[in-house]
């Protein structure tokens, strides 16, 4: 009886001290946890806490500098119930937002924030009309990612000198854009629109999955602008008050036949 005792107490002394171990995790330990959490990125300088800590610096794959970065983890987490509070401040990128979730591709994202230099993301994000450059960003009120790609998402973003890297004509600039973004079953959908101040007047709808992309707009240069308007030429017929029409289609969408969608 008095061995059955000694070796319940000695259970509970180790449970409770890994029990403490983990209330009081230096964050510097949870690195690799880390690491499966943000693939692509890496942390250094790290400090604090587990549940409360700071990374002085944020490197990218290619070794690019984002900034320093401080979160929140609820203790809830020990029961399954994920809560994180991210903070990522940089002179190219600035995010923040509260997430809920079992990792950052499968979660539901609230207050999100973002501010970025679409130069950071290189041919990621690769437009076929052209290269991306300026400034997005966006605010939504609820983001819901499967598989890291948003399933239901609401907000609103706005690309800030805005361009275009082109082959033939350059590096073209647009002016500032509006745009929504309304998402539903992993399809997102809204409308693009110019502030009424920059070299390109534009009004259009467009629809992107994983597996389809559809954008239709009118267009045209805001006063002389002879490398815009070759390019606007370039995207679709242009009527005779100087609209071009630009419908585009890319993925499963482009097999869909036009009098079907």
């Amino acid at each position: 009886m008095k061995r059955w005792r000694a070796a319940l107490i000695g259970l509970m002394a180790v449970a409770l001290i890994g029990f403490g171990l983990l209330w009081f995790l230096p964050a510097s330990w949870a690195l690799p946890v880390l690491a499966t959490r943000l693939p692509g990125v890496r942390l250094q300088q790290v400090s604090g806490l587990l549940w409360d800590g700071r990374a002085g610096q944020v490197l990218s794959a290619k070794g690019e500098d984002l900034g320093q970065v401080d979160w929140q983890l609820s203790r809830r987490a020990l029961l399954g119930d994920t809560r994180l509070q991210l903070n990522l401040h940089g002179t190219r990128l600035d995010f923040s937002g509260r997430m809920e979730g079992q990792g950052v591709g499968e979660a539901t994202w609230m207050d999100v924030h973002l501010r970025a230099d679409m130069g950071l993301f290189g041919p990621i994000i690769a437009l076929p009309m052209g290269q991306p450059r300026g400034v997005v960003r966006l605010a939504a009120s609820r983001v819901q990612l499967h598989g890291g790609w948003p399933q239901e998402l609401d907000g609103k973003l706005r690309w800030d000198e805005a361009s275009l890297l082109t082959p033939r004509n350059g590096n073209l600039s647009l002016g500032n854009l509006l745009i929504s973004v309304q998402g539903s079953g992993g399809v997102l959908a809204g409308r693009v629109q110019d502030d009424g101040s920059g070299p390109l007047r534009i009004d259009g709808e467009y629809q992107l999955s994983p597996l389809a992309r559809r954008f239709s707009a009118t267009a045209a240069a805001r006063g002389p602008n002879p490398a815009l308007q070759r390019w606007l030429n370039g995207l679709g017929p242009t009527d005779a008050g100087g609209k071009t029409h630009i419908n585009y289609s890319g993925g499963l969408a482009a097999a869909i036949p036009e009098g079907a969608r």
